[in-house]
């Protein structure tokens, strides 16, 4: 006899995802999940980790805290290419570059897969009980996407799991989520992305300068290391291109964040495949 599905939530302790778990806890979506799992860049800023540790004195299911090591260190960390030698950067983040002839672009991002995804899936295999080549369904993954996000919605590239979007299901929004934790007494989360996400919008800025200024510190800091060892005359994968952390292809912590009028929110439509910012 066939072992029935597991329910896992993705946890990325947003608004969304921790409105998803408390409304399981209070019953008011089922079934209860077995487990939620949190993948932890060991980037968020404090809030969302001070968070995470009320949250889970909230919940009757477990949280699993897993992570990758440091995708701080992982980002400045270079490889040499097995075949040809070559340096270059496995875990990218989506910087934005201004090129020497003046046009603009954005780098290629592994962020998410190799600190969110990978740890993630790892922990839910295990969870399952997925043996190797598995190809039925054994876990269901609850994923915090509200209905103003239904376009990062997405099927699951695994065999064995299938995605469920409960927010989407009951007709929730963002603003719903916040209605829910409001009217239920509890206070509103944090928006959940490391420090130095290149999608913040300018309001997200603006608030890390004035309410968590080490982080907004320690992301200026991880602009200009970028930024050196990207330039460096024998920098491994060396780019043509200057890398920054805002779209406006400014110095971050010369920015004037008084006003949004230099990056517009992303509200995380590009962001991390449904896994950030939840």
């Amino acid at each position: 006899m066939s072992q029935e599905p597991i329910n896992i939530l993705s946890l990325g302790a947003g608004v969304q995802s921790s409105t998803l778990a408390l409304m399981a806890a209070k019953g008011e979506v089922g079934p209860m999940p077995l487990a939620a799992i949190f993948a932890d860049t060991q980037a968020e800023p404090a809030s969302v980790y001070k968070w995470l540790d009320w949250l889970e004195t909230q919940l009757p299911f477990p949280v699993y805290r897993v992570t990758a090591g440091s995708l701080t260190e992982a980002v400045f960390k270079p490889r040499t290419h097995e075949k040809h030698g070559a340096t270059y950067f496995k875990n990218l983040i989506p910087a934005f570059t201004l090129n020497p002839d003046g046009t603009r672009g954005i780098t290629g991002r592994a962020c998410t897969k190799n600190h969110k995804l990978d740890p993630m899936f790892r922990k839910a295999k295990q969870l399952g009980s997925i043996k190797r080549g598995q190809k039925t369904i054994g876990v269901i993954s609850w994923i915090g996407i509200s209905l103003d996000e239904v376009s990062r919605m997405k099927p699951s590239q695994l065999k064995w799991a299938k995605n469920r979007y409960p927010l989407i299901d009951m007709d929730m929004t963002r603003h719903d989520c916040l209605r829910w934790m409001e009217k239920n007494g509890y206070p509103p989360p944090p928006r959940s992305a490391c420090t130095y996400c290149p999608f913040h919008s300018d309001h997200e800025w603006r608030r890390m300068k004035n309410e968590e200024p080490q982080e907004f510190a320690d992301a200026v800091a991880f602009e200009q290391k970028m930024q050196q060892l990207r330039t460096l005359e024998n920098g491994p994968n060396r780019m043509r291109g200057k890398l920054f952390l805002h779209n406006s292809l400014k110095p971050l912590g010369e920015i004037d964040f008084s006003e949004d009028k230099t990056q517009g929110s992303f509200h995380f439509q590009n962001e991390c495949e449904g896994m950030c910012g939840v």
